[in-house]
């Protein structure tokens, strides 16, 4: 080999390591810049996809309570995927092998076929292949990283070592962004208890008070003094009993525990549809797709609130024998449907305020979502509210 192409040799390969460190570092930025889980690893993958020019790619994570997998991430899913959230629930052929302890290493991406594609022809662009790239925290199992081309071909080496590295990368930012929401829950109850505590304080001190007062006033009848006097001590405690009861309700609308006490989104709105079938004359069906995925706890307690009230206003209003209630979260985002087969309306005809549509509306828009109403005379009644989610799937 000449001294020139050798040279040329180390060029090349220089500046592809320089590509390489150039990718890294911007997946690590990625990774660096948020808390927010969903923001990272969906910025994450698109720097992967680019990395290694394979336009599809998804994440799965296993739940840190239950272990459940969910779909954490996707970018350009294959319409067939993509449109039938369904096809992306439960476990498959490269998570069975992962959770078996034999996914080891990023497999070459014409080797691994996608069994969630198996059978079909239509909506696929293509896919048929992935590579699997394990993602740990020490031993514990994380979830699995796939990516994936239509031109499938195989994976250099160097390749594989990058998409190790990647992995690692990944699976770093996930243990640091749940130990600082275990931080956050932490700090909270904390400062519960330290409220709890200064609320405790200020009605002891108002009792004991009314009580000084309501001794005084018996005091004062036992000696047969001036009833003025009796009245002015009973005035002042019942003041204070007023005073310390605003104190309590402003304290506990404050520090009240959240409505779903502690159980998951499906677990809540399952109980939900559970107790209004038990107390109603409904057939009350409920559905869930990606139940396993957790969410932000504002839009967790926001999707309850507005289940409640979609169903309060069935009661007062729809006359219905049966109802349905569908909840659909993807990494883009998470569905409500609330759905029913009673006596309808002309939405246009309704009287402003009524139906508690208002309420709905205002409750979909605090979570940065959408409100969407159906229903016509004699035919029933559709709302479905959709909440976009922080990593929305990324469009190549």
């Amino acid at each position: 080999m000449s001294e020139g192409l050798r040279l040329e040799t180390d060029a090349d390969i220089l500046r592809r390591r320089n590509y390489e460190l150039t990718i890294l570092n911007a997946i690590a930025q990625a990774l660096n810049s948020s808390i927010d889980l969903d923001q990272a690893l969906h910025a994450a993958l698109a720097q992967v996809a680019e990395l290694l020019d394979l336009r599809t790619g998804w994440i799965w994570l296993l739940h840190e309570d239950t272990g459940e997998s969910y779909l954490a991430a996707a970018q350009n899913l294959p319409p067939a995927l993509a449109d039938s959230p369904r096809r992306m629930e439960g476990t498959c052929y490269c998570l069975d092998t992962y959770r078996a302890g034999d996914l080891e290493g990023a497999a070459n991406v014409n080797v691994v076929t996608c069994s969630r594609l198996w059978g079909l022809v239509d909506g696929t662009e293509g896919l048929r292949y992935h590579a699997s790239i394990p993602l740990y925290a020490h031993e514990k199992q994380l979830g699995v990283l796939n990516v994936a081309s239509a031109d499938w071909r195989g994976l250099s080496p160097e390749d594989l070592r990058l998409l190790h590295t990647v992995g690692d990368m990944l699976s770093i930012a996930i243990e640091r962004v749940r130990l600082f929401a275990r931080s956050v829950q932490l700090g909270a109850a904390e400062e519960r208890n330290r409220l709890a505590r200064e609320i405790h304080d200020t009605l002891a001190q108002g009792l004991s008070a009314i009580a000084l007062h309501l001794e005084t006033a018996d005091a004062l009848l036992e000696t047969e003094a001036n009833l003025e006097k009796v009245r002015e001590a009973v005035h002042r405690a019942l003041a204070l009993t007023r005073a310390s009861l605003e104190e309590a309700r402003r304290s506990v609308l404050d520090l009240r525990a959240a409505p779903l006490e502690g159980r998951s989104l499906t677990e809540a709105l399952a109980e939900l549809a559970k107790d209004w079938e038990a107390s109603s004359e409904w057939q009350v069906e409920y559905e869930v797709v990606g139940g396993h995925r957790p969410l932000p706890l504002r839009v967790e307690v926001g999707l309850y609130r507005i289940a409640q009230e979609a169903l309060t206003n069935i009661a007062q209003h729809a006359d219905a024998r049966r109802v349905t209630l569908s909840l659909v979260m993807t990494p883009a985002q998470v569905r409500l449907r609330v759905e029913d087969d009673g006596r309808g309306f002309d939405p246009p005809q309704v009287p402003t305020g009524r139906y508690g549509l208002i309420g709905l509306n205002e409750r979909a828009k605090l979570l940065g979502g959408t409100l969407e109403l159906e229903s016509s005379p004699g035919v029933g009644t559709r709302v479905e509210v959709s909440v976009p989610l922080g990593g929305a799937e990324v469009k190549g």
